[in-house]
């Protein structure tokens, strides 16, 4: 399975089979992690991994009735070192970069889970003081997911997805690809200026205006079938 693949075909799993997982597989998940980027390459993910039965039901009793999670042979819980995070980068580091650098390590956990043909979900909402207490975090050690994994007991139905033009703009935020003028806008300013430098030369002028501004907006038109 390619990275394009794994990317495209991964799915939240809910349910797991009573199966054990080989230890170094779970160690491979880690490991992949730890290959996320970080900013400034600090490196401040953190990851626990929980098998015991009752601590995985007593953190699944703290996921806002979550409690399908107490089916997981494991979980691993992704923090990260605020103080850390803190030390490089002041404030912004420990409110933002720290989450970020926690959530592309949890990434690449959930492609590294199904390119090995387990399953696994990204759960956020948790009592997060509750998981640091039972885990014996420091205070500077925040959680910042759980992620179940396990041998999935069903495959998972696809999800509903919308088009790519919701999520992306062009140029600008909310400027759609499928707006022409948006798209246009970069011959435009063409357009103008090849007016200006003609708008003296009369009739003959307009006319060599005319083939460029016909030239523009065909290259234009193949841009926007290049990128529909």
């Amino acid at each position: 399975m390619d990275a394009i693949d794994c990317i495209y075909s991964r799915r939240s799993c809910r349910k797991f089979l009573q199966k054990p997982m080989d230890f170094q597989t779970v160690l491979d998940l880690i490991e992949a992690g730890t290959k996320a980027p970080s900013l400034g390459n600090i490196q401040d993910y953190r990851f626990v991994i929980v098998s015991d039965q009752d601590k995985i039901n007593h953190i699944a009793e703290h996921c806002t009735e979550q409690y399908w999670i107490a089916e997981a042979p494991l979980l691993i819980v992704v923090a990260s070192d605020t103080e850390r995070s803190e030390e490089y980068y002041g404030l912004r580091g420990q409110r933002l970069y720290s989450i970020q650098n926690a959530s592309a390590a949890t990434q690449n956990i959930l492609l590294a889970a199904h390119a090995k043909g387990l399953g696994a979900c990204w759960i956020g909402s948790f009592d997060e003081e509750y998981v640091q207490d039972a885990l014996n975090m420091p205070e500077h050690i925040r959680p910042q997911a759980i992620i179940p994994v396990g041998y999935p007991a069903k495959s998972p139905q696809k999800r509903h997805e919308h088009a790519i033009r919701m999520f992306v703009g062009f140029n600008a935020y909310g400027a759609s690809i499928e707006n022409m003028n948006t798209l246009l806008n970069e011959y435009n300013k063409e357009i103008e200026r090849a007016y200006k430098s003609t708008e003296k030369k009369g009739k003959k002028g307009l006319d060599k205006l005319k083939d460029k501004v016909k030239k523009f907006y065909e290259k234009a038109k193949e841009d926007f079938n290049k990128r529909k």
